[in-house]
């Protein structure tokens, strides 16, 4: 290429020596067009004089995308034969549809994992409709609709689900849906066990679909707000609806732990004064049927606890009474309930006022109205509770008046949160 430039050089000085300045100027013209024409011939060199990247299209390459192309014809042939062999086997014909899956499957092994199956909306479901299982994420966010297609498959006989191993006991697939529908409900039970019933759905794809029932997380979300969820908007489902929207918790305990230090009385010598360090818990326990236990008592939780599994807890000093929640403008949660001590139908003794005078007590009644602010805190959801009013309400039965005293909501009432308790949902008393 250099020799090519020298010679270009050359011609054009010998050019500007012997001819004309006309002739020249066309000889010149002429040798720099040659000049670039060997220019741009040269390997890796462009027009405008820049390296170029040479492009990889060898043999190899060429080789790649035959076989790429190879693979995919492969493998809608193979495709092509399984939905034959499905078709001859719907119809029928089994000898001639396992000659078909015969074929497919030693063209492609796993053609069988690549091809996802609906019934057809037109005909008498003879006709038969494939989807790609490509997309993987989409078959998962909709797995309810999965399993239903895959079962939809299935001939009538075939049950919702279907041992492992062979048994000589009668297997739960043999029961109705009813009666498996009703196991369910008793899995919920009254206390709304809905943590029980998602760990059921594990087990297969016809129990995943029994546990994903509207009926049941409706009738669910009836007990938990009434009335107030008739209407599904904003959300998909009645599921999605018991899982985002906030409510109280069912399964355990509220607890909450306050500390604090006051100052005892002065010694009899005078020289020092004894300070105590105060330790209290407060316990609240709701139930679904809008029920809510509270106690205040310096026991930690691993003797109260057992005590509040049921109503009927054999301690002096709970509280008994309702609640209800409220969700404001401002899309904040807050649970009210008045609350009462249990009351004890004592025994006159009639004996000890026989030679006394009776003096005649005035009796009152005594209510606790709580105002709590539900939050979610961590990872866990709906497991704080926030004081937001504490007040005694004093009901006179002699004159019917009402006295109340509000508390001051201050570093004493430290907020409760969740402790789940595995032993309040390990019976069931009732169905859903």
């Amino acid at each position: 290429m250099a020799e090519a430039e020298e010679d270009c050089h050359s011609d054009l000085i010998r050019a500007d020596d012997n001819e004309g300045p006309g002739e020249a100027n066309l000889q010149a013209e002429l040798q720099m067009f040659r000049a670039q024409w060997i220019f741009e011939l040269a390997p890796g060199m462009s027009s405008g004089g820049l390296e170029t990247v040479p492009r990889a299209r060898g043999p190899g390459v060429k080789a790649i995308d035959t076989k790429g192309k190879q693979e995919l014809a492969k493998e809608e042939k193979a495709r092509e034969l399984f939905l034959k062999a499905v078709e001859q086997e719907q119809n029928g014909a089994l000898y001639e549809a396992i000659k078909f899956y015969r074929l497919a499957m030693q063209l492609v092994p796993d053609i069988e994992f690549k091809i996802t199956y609906t019934w057809s909306p037109e005909g008498d479901g003879v006709g038969k409709s494939y989807i790609e299982d490509g997309d993987e994420d989409g078959k998962m966010a909709d797995l309810l609709s999965y399993f239903q297609q895959q079962l939809a498959l299935q001939e009538s006989s075939v049950k919702l689900c279907q041992p492992d191993l062979d048994v000589s006991q009668t297997h739960i697939s043999v029961l109705p849906m009813e009666v498996l529908m009703y196991i369910f409900r008793w899995v919920v039970s009254s206390d709304l066990d809905l943590r029980s019933l998602e760990q059921l759905s594990l087990v297969c794809r016809g129990f995943y679909i029994c546990a994903r029932d509207p009926e049941i997380w409706h009738q669910a979300c009836l007990r938990v707000w009434g009335r107030s969820c008739n209407k599904l908007v904003p959300y998909t489902s009645w599921r999605e609806m018991f899982l985002e929207r906030p409510r109280v918790r069912f399964d355990g305990v509220y607890i909450s732990k306050t500390t604090y230090i006051r100052q005892g009385e002065q010694s009899l010598d005078g020289f020092y004064r004894a300070w105590h360090q105060v330790e209290y818990y407060r316990y609240m326990r709701f139930f679904p049927d809008g029920q809510v236990m509270m106690l205040t008592t310096p026991e930690d939780p691993q003797s109260i606890v057992p005590r509040l599994r049921t109503k009927n807890a054999r301690t002096d000093a709970i509280l008994l009474g309702h609640y209800r929640l409220s969700q404001d403008t401002d899309n904040q949660t807050k649970v009210f309930a008045v609350l009462m001590k249990k009351k004890e139908e004592k025994p006159v003794d009639y004996h000890k006022y026989r030679y006394f005078r009776r003096v005649s007590v005035q009796e009152t009644e005594h209510s606790f109205h709580v105002g709590l602010q539900l939050c979610s805190s961590g990872r866990q959801r709906f497991n704080k509770l926030v004081w937001i009013h504490h007040s005694c309400n004093i009901t006179y039965k002699s004159t019917g008046e009402t006295a109340v005293s509000a508390f001051d909501i201050d570093k004493m009432y430290t907020p409760l949160f969740f402790a789940r308790v595995k032993s309040f949902t390990a019976f069931s008393e009732k169905p859903l």
